[in-house]
This record gives structure tokens, sequence and C-alpha cells, in this order.
């Protein structure tokens, strides 16, 4: 079963949910938002389901912050702060939003919005990258005048410069003359991942010196760094490059990275009343509670380290 980021999303929220014991309150849009700013001359004007639990504050719409200045009872009528759209980055550009469509949820003051969790995702797919590498496979035809092959520039949604790069070479096999259709280990071959751009483009090449007959396809197994989400329809298979079973794992990365942040929302005491509320669950309770979640994930990490060493064990081979 495919797993997008949306899915994603949902299934660290409802963690978090759970683990704070927090329940957002909600409420719906009657009309769309079609607009994505809101000018002191010109604001946007949310008509919303109830406004029983609106106040001024901060409200999300699909993963769009806005922050509400006024708001009317009897209508059910909020409006939106000019600086209040796209508000604390969530949009395409400062105090730009996007549009929504008539009954989308509206989320008043999230514990954890869903731009934060996506956002702690993709931090912990970019984290998961230094211990645990994406694989694949590529191929070249042999040719027994050259000796340097161009090895291509990776084709991602994510086109930051090191998601472009081969990080490694786990395995080089061709496939043998005959109806055996075996594939013979390279033995001898050198991975250049500063080749010189004006001679190969992509900038990385591998070359043979092991004797293969002209015209045999070489594959190439190799290792590259795991790409973070663009979309929230992406698959985590297909875009990251992990496995399946690193699913939760970045979940579990993802849940501890948010629970870090609610004792700071607790910091500031500012009255007797709320130092007395505050002392069934004290200044950093939460910490206890962060560190089990780490110590699963660490537990998990190791487990995916030691089935990537099984299944890509490391290879003999001989470089010049």
């Amino acid at each position: 079963m495919a797993t997008t980021l949306t899915d994603m999303i949902n299934e660290v929220s409802m963690n978090l949910s759970g683990y704070t014991l927090t329940q957002d309150r909600s409420t719906y849009l009657r009309t769309a938002v079609t607009t994505t700013t809101s000018s002191s001359a010109s604001p946007t004007t949310l008509s919303l389901g109830s406004t029983d639990n609106v106040g001024k504050g901060i409200v999300e719409i699909d993963e769009e912050l806005m922050w509400i200045d006024t708001y009317d009872r009897v209508g059910n009528t909020a409006t939106v702060a000019p600086y209040g759209r796209g508000y604390l980055g969530t949009g395409p550009s400062a105090n730009t939003g996007t549009t929504h469509d008539a009954d989308t949820k509206v989320t008043i003051s999230p514990t954890f919005p869903r731009f934060s969790i996506k956002r702690a995702i993709n931090d912990t797919i970019n984290a998961l990258g230094s211990s645990i590498f994406a694989a694949a496979t590529t191929t070249i035809t042999s040719n027994a005048a050259v000796a340097a092959f161009r090895l291509p520039t990776l084709v991602t949604l994510d086109t930051t410069a090191d998601s472009l790069k081969i990080r490694n070479i786990l395995s080089v096999a061709y496939q043998s003359i005959g109806a055996s259709k075996e594939w013979i280990p390279i033995r001898s071959w050198r991975f250049d991942a500063n080749a010189n751009t004006t001679a190969f483009t992509s900038g990385q090449t591998i070359s043979i010196y092991d004797v293969v007959p002209s015209g045999r396809t070489i594959q190439i197994v190799y290792s590259k760094d795991p790409a973070v989400f663009t979309t929230n329809a992406q698959d985590f298979t297909t875009q990251t490059g992990l496995p399946d079973s690193c699913k939760d794992l970045t979940i579990l990365g993802a849940t501890y990275r948010l629970l870090t942040n609610l004792d700071p929302a607790r910091a500031a005491m500012v009255s007797p009343q709320a130092d007395e509320v505050d002392s069934k669950r004290p200044y950093g309770s939460s910490q206890s509670l962060t560190k089990n979640i780490y110590a699963l994930y660490s537990q998990r990490l190791a487990e995916e380290l030691k089935k990537q060493e099984t299944k890509y064990p490391i290879r003999v081979h001989y470089s010049l």
C-alpha cells in the first residue's frame, strides 16, 4: 500500500494528539477563500461554520496559518490581519497565502501545525541520510576502447545539488554472453565523484579495468542521499528511495522533534494561577517522553542499519 506525505502527516498528528492528550478545536469554511492576501483596505474575511472557539490568534486551513484580527459571533465570520496570510512562512511568500475550498477544516490554535509536521518529516529524512542511504541502479554499455564511463545525473524531484550526486558504488557486474544470462561481478573499477565536468557533464565517472566484451550491459548498484518530499501526493518509497520499513522510523523521528517544542511553550509563567495549573504537568515533564521516543527511534535506526548492511555487504574490489 502506497504511503504518501499526507498519510505520514496524518499519522504523526494522531501520535502527537495521543501523547499530549490535546484535541484541537475546529470548524469549517462555509465559503471558499479565493484571495491570497489580506490588506487593510481589502481584508480576507472567513465565513465559518461556527465562531464559538474563535478568537484573536492563529487558525490553520489546509497547511496555511492565518492570524485572526477580529471576529463576529453573530455573522460567524473572522477577519484576517494585514500580516495574517501565510503566517510564519506557511504561504508562498511573506504575507501571501493560498486559496482554500468550501467545507475545508479550520483548526483553531493548532498545537502542531501541519506545516511544522511536514518540515519535521523532511528534516528527519535529511538526518537519516547521514546513516542510511537510498539504493538505486543504472546501466552502461561496455566499450573496449573506453575505460572511463560517465555516470548519469540523478533525476529526482528534489533538485538540490547533493540530491543529484551518487554517494558511492555498491557493486558492479556485467551480463555474460550466452544463454545463462549470468551477471558476472566486476572486481577492478574506480569511482570518481569529482570528475572533470567539461569532459563528463555529470561530474561523476566509473572506470572499468576488468576485461569486459564490448556491447555488454554493465549494471551499477549505487547509493545516494534520500530525497525529501516536495508535494503531499508523493509516495514515500518512490520519492525518498528508502525502503518502506523506514516509514515508521521517519514518523518516530518527526514525533520526537516536535515533542521537544512542548516545554518552551510553557516556559513563560505570567501569573500565580498559571503556575498552579502547570504544577500538575511541570515544566520539563515532556522531556522524559521525548527521551523515550528518541530511544525507540535510535533502536529502529540501528535495526535498519543492520538490515541495510546485510542487503548491501561491503564488496572487495581493486582500484587503480
